[in-house]
């Protein structure tokens, strides 16, 4: 059975288990097929051949699953789109994706309740299921094309990996649905008879609500961004109490601090923490390891692990040969999970992908290395800048802040003037904060740092945070905090 076929399985063998549950909302599987099954209908009746992608817009609402899986049904990807975006940034993505409809929550309830009235041909293997839309260098999005395959192989891998308990899993949906870390805990859910619970911008704001959500909803999986595990972990009562059923952290998107895995593992002591990397061109996730008490001791960057099975990761420098284990390089990734390319830019495409062995090949602008056997992350290639003639790798700086045992999170941002680098200001969030004032604090750190960095790596300025702020997606906001220079 393919992906589609599976998640439509749940709804003979248990059409009532909630296949989705948002605020007070709920969807069952039996519910999630029979609208979608009317959406997909309604949709070939409609627009016939044109395989044109659809546009779904909306917050986490239930309608949400229903349109994903009408639209492919009907043979044609869908490109989801979160209200929290611009509305400029929304009409890029529409015009961009040559959508054919743009569909919401009240129009999805409208088209998706009548009789099937058409035949539907669901997405084949080498067809695009999905299309997100990343940000570009140029300011404008650019959207990756995911197929089915892409997809199935991804799930294929997760399953394999975690067990999964069929019918047995509540999954944390923290990621709105138009950022790619969200297509992990949801497919994954549904393949596999879960509930996918979502948790809405609202309560993210509110955290007395937000917690109280959390105690209620019977999380086994969670998933989301390191930044929004480390900010709930502020809360002292977030541990093992609140979430007594859960089994697994799975985190992706971004660098995880140490700090935060070991907080995690000494709150939620029957839990695994897992840490993922892999761009949304690589389908949500490459490359996975757990991390245990002997990972945190022996390593003060953490490893973003192994590669999926059927994939293969090299590092290459900059003339594109692949460099010795050890080596820094650019991470490329090639595999049956790498994206066929963007849509309607065939420029970009020619730029990031390529053939590699009869696979699709793609080049991360991602640095790391491999040491022994393991893929470590060292941030990215255009996050390298020039400051008084020495190249500086931010994430370099960032790692070795993260490294000093103060220090429980860091975000290193160039102060730009007349287009070019003049000094390094540092945010930090402590893992502890005694009476010190924030002069004797950064002295401290600047000191600390200085003994494992060199002078004009050294940060000018240090500003002391309780929490970052952070994106729609969850991810630290580094704009905002740009902006408060």
């Amino acid at each position: 059975m393919n992906v589609i076929e599976r998640i439509d399985h749940w709804a003979a063998e248990a059409p009532e288990r909630i296949a989705h549950l948002s605020g007070d909302r709920t969807l069952t599987y039996g519910e999630l097929r029979t609208c979608s099954d009317g959406l997909g209908s309604y949709l070939t009746a409609h627009f016939g051949e044109d395989r044109s992608p659809i546009a779904v817009l909306g917050h986490r609402e239930p309608e949400m699953l229903i349109a994903f899986l009408g639209a492919v049904k009907s043979g044609r990807p869908y490109v989801p789109i979160d209200t929290a975006l611009p509305q400029t940034r929304i009409d890029q993505i529409v015009a961009r994706s040559n959508a054919t409809f743009v569909l919401t929550p009240d129009q999805i309830r409208q088209f998706s309740s009548g009789e099937l009235r058409s035949p539907i041909t669901p997405v084949d293997k080498n067809d695009p299921f999905y299309i997100l839309f990343t940000s570009g260098s140029t300011g404008e999005p650019k959207g990756v094309i995911i197929t089915l395959a892409c997809l199935e192989h991804f799930i294929s891998w997760m399953l394999t990996e975690q067990q999964f308990s069929e019918r047995g899993e509540v999954f944390l949906n923290q990621a709105p649905f138009s950022f790619d870390l969200s297509v992990m805990d949801l497919y994954c859910s549904l393949v596999t008879g879960g509930t996918l619970f979502s948790i809405s911008r609202d309560l993210i704001e509110n955290p007395k609500k937000l917690y109280s959500a959390l105690a209620n909803s019977g999380v086994t999986t969670w998933v989301s961004t390191p930044s929004f595990a480390q900010m709930c972990l502020v809360e002292d009562n977030f541990a093992e109490a609140m979430l007594p059923r859960v089994r697994r952290f799975l985190f992706c998107g971004e660098t995880l601090a140490p700090q935060t895995a070991a907080q995690l593992l000494a709150r939620f002591p029957q839990a695994q923490v897992w840490n993922m990397y892999g761009p949304t061109e690589g389908t949500v996730a490459t490359t996975s390891t757990q991390i245990d008490a002997a990972i945190l001791k022996k390593y003060s960057s953490l490893p973003v692990g192994r590669v999926m099975p059927g994939t293969k990761i090299f590092i290459v420098d900059e003339n594109g040969d692949e460099v010795f284990a050890d080596e820094r390089g650019e991470i490329i990734i090639a595999g049956p999970n790498v994206s066929p390319g963007y849509v309607g830019r065939p420029d970009l495409t020619a730029r990031a992908f390529f053939e590699y062995r009869g696979s699709h090949a793609y080049k991360t602008g991602d640095l790391g290395r491999f040491r022994d056997s393991l893929l470590f992350f060292e941030g990215r290639i255009d996050e390298q800048i020039k400051l008084s003639g020495y190249r500086i790798e931010l994430g370099d700086v960032e790692a070795n802040l993260r490294a000093l045992p103060t220090v429980r999170d860091a975000v290193v941002i160039p102060m730009i003037k007349s287009g070019t680098a003049q000094s390094l200001t540092a945010f930090v969030t402590l893992a502890a904060r005694n009476e010190t004032s924030d002069f004797k604090l950064a002295h401290n750190l600047r000191s600390q740092l200085g003994q494992r960095l060199p002078m004009y790596m050294l940060p000018r300025k240090f500003v002391f945070l309780d929490a970052f702020p952070m994106t729609a997606n969850g991810k630290v906001d580094r704009a905002a905090l740009a902006k408060s220079l």
